[in-house]
């Protein structure tokens, strides 16, 4: 049954080829951000406009894009009206909540892998006009699919609750995206996506964060926070489903 939840999202996705145009923005956005990094003129070029920064300027557009595209896809904003519907796939299908949970994750880690290796060609030219190291470069690319994972799971989750209300999905995973984004701004500089990847590549040292006289790294606090994102999502999309199931 796994198999077969897996292999409609691929059949519609990859096979029927509805996931080339997300791969294909992935080319069309993070390409001339990176054309106009190198041409715009800057006030001051060796801040933001220079080859220098184009892989941090490539991996920060990156990340954005893979994680905005692997929330729609995990939410089926694409094509929703050619999946079978959960309630058919429990009540006609015998699938339980397990067999659907494993063929999503399934689902998601692959257009997670797929979208980054859509952008490995535009970083690892970015990265050999900015001379950055390879293992820079591998553990960006790390990031950006645990990022898409991470942020995915609660497209799941929305995909769940609103199934037959597009506009619902569409909404909370923007507002999910965006507050999430301030919020950890907000508590910490470093838990935030965009200004870890940026300081991370820029070489630069947090200052650790303390809590009640504990003092925390700021890579650690980082991925707890993101760990705490993960697990929260993974939990509500699988009582979501849970229910789904118990209802139908």
């Amino acid at each position: 049954m796994v198999n077969r939840i897996f292999q409609e999202g691929v059949k519609i996705y990859l096979v029927e080829g509805h996931a080339f145009i997300a791969y294909f923005l992935v080319l069309l956005l993070v390409g001339p951000l990176q054309f106009f990094t190198l041409v715009l003129p800057s006030l001051d070029s060796q801040i933001w406009m220079a080859p220098a920064n184009l892989f941090r300027v490539s991996s920060v557009g990156a990340l954005i894009v893979v994680v905005y595209l692997g929330l729609k896809i995990a939410n089926q904003e694409l094509v929703p009206w050619r999946f079978l519907p959960l309630k058919l796939w429990i009540r006609q299908e015998g699938a339980s909540a397990g067999q659907i949970t494993k063929a999503h994750m399934a689902l998601l880690g692959l257009h997670s892998l797929l979208l980054v290796f859509v952008s490995c060609p535009l970083l690892l030219w970015a990265g050999a006009i900015s001379r950055v190291p390879l293992g820079s470069i591998l553990c960006t690319f790390l990031l950006l699919i645990i990022y898409a994972v991470v942020y995915g799971a609660w497209g799941l989750f929305a995909l769940t609750v609103w199934e037959n209300r597009v506009e619902n999905r569409k909404v909370f995973v923007r507002c999910f995206l965006v507050s999430t984004t301030i919020l950890s701004i907000l508590l910490y500089q470093p838990m935030n996506p965009i200004a870890f990847l940026w300081y991370y590549l820029e070489g630069r040292e947090y200052a650790p964060l303390a809590i009640s006289g504990l003092k925390l790294p700021a890579p650690a606090a980082h991925f707890l926070f993101h760990g705490f994102i993960f697990g929260a999502g993974v939990l509500a999309y699988r009582r979501a489903l849970l229910r789904r199931a118990n209802l139908d």
